[in-house]
């Protein structure tokens, strides 16, 4: 499953579902989908999000996976995209909701 995050202040971010739950829930959002955030609620959310990437970053670092030949990619570069929209609808007093992409 694909999830859409959408506002009228940004462009359109599509991320992988489990990722996308993954960072809803770190916000203390619910991670259900679809689901909605109000431009007040934002900040907040954003700064949670960051503490909790910081977090899981740091852990990471700490776990060595030597099974994978992949690169991995981090949660704080998938998060990137979804920070700088949620921070332009805060700036623009926009809400940001989110839903399966079609």
């Amino acid at each position: 499953m694909l999830v859409t995050f959408t506002t009228e202040a940004y462009a359109d971010i599509t991320m992988f579902g489990d990722v996308a739950k993954q960072m809803l829930k770190m916000m203390g959002n619910s991670g259900n989908i679809p689901g909605a955030m109000l431009a007040e609620d934002i900040p907040a959310a954003v700064e949670r999000l960051q503490v909790a990437i910081q977090n899981n970053d740091a852990l990471d670092e700490q776990i060595n996976d030597t099974d994978d030949d992949e690169p991995k990619v981090s949660l704080s570069t998938r998060a990137v995209p979804l920070i700088e929209l949620m921070k332009s609808a805060a700036e623009q007093g926009k809400s940001v909701i989110w839903d399966k992409a079609s």
